[in-house]
């Protein structure tokens, strides 16, 4: 069962993926004064056991909605980060942004999946030759049309329902996703860096934001815990 899954984690694992490297102490947000245990080099240092709690308290919740046969939905936009948050999502099967995150994808969820259909709908027509008939030109105007339409939506083009949750890498980045995820219920299991309202997140997990290996450090562990609770 999902609720029996096993959280594997440890804060020296932690600190070699440099989890625990906040921003400069001029960037702290208020609100992250109890989660941070020092100053080294003028850079606020995460407290690594409170980030340990809170994401082992997020890890049981992924757990759970992935026992359930809920969707997760994962959002990282930073260039950075995008290829290795599409990676986790399609290895879990889960859907995913990974380029600007589009106004509405929550709070105008019909009106996205209209889109997604007609994307999906030109594939098909164009596979099975549908297209053939037409100028050359504007064969080329499709092609450049589907490939517009495949950057936007590939990651969604199955998420036919609004997710019970969304993964969001950088808070700060994607606070739109943010503020739509809190419109529409969708819960918010959010990296929480030391420049951002750890508030913003129903499950924080309070740690570095920009270095690959933290976020890859993250991303596996969400990932291990999806696999194993399907």
């Amino acid at each position: 069962m999902a609720t029996d899954t096993k959280i594997n984690l440890n804060t020296e694992d932690m600190e070699k993926a440099g989890l625990h490297f906040g921003h400069a102490v001029s960037r702290l947000h208020p609100k992250m004064k109890p989660y941070v245990s020092g100053i080294k080099n003028n850079v606020h240092i995460i407290d690594l056991k409170k980030t340990a709690e809170e994401f082992e308290r997020a890890l049981k919740y992924i757990a759970k909605l992935t026992g359930e046969g809920k969707i997760i939905l994962f959002v990282g936009t930073k260039p950075q980060m995008k290829q290795f948050a599409r990676e986790a999502a399609e290895a879990c099967n889960m859907p995913y942004v990974t380029e600007r995150w589009l106004g509405g994808t929550f709070t105008n969820f019909e009106t996205i999946v209209k889109r997604v259909q007609y994307f999906k709908d030109l594939e098909i027509k164009r596979a099975q030759g549908f297209f053939e008939k037409h100028t050359k030109k504007e064969r080329l105007n499709i092609d450049k049309e589907i490939a517009s339409l495949k950057v936007k939506f590939e990651g969604i083009r199955n998420m036919d329902k609004l997710p019970e949750a969304a993964l969001i890498l950088d808070m700060r980045e994607d606070e739109t996703a943010v503020r739509e995820a809190k419109r529409k219920g969708v819960k918010v299991i959010g990296v929480a860096d030391t420049n951002v309202d750890p508030n913003f997140a129903d499950y924080p997990i309070f740690a570095n934001d920009d270095a690959i290996s933290s976020v890859k450090y993250i991303l596996e562990k969400v990932k291990e815990t999806i696999l194993n609770s399907k």
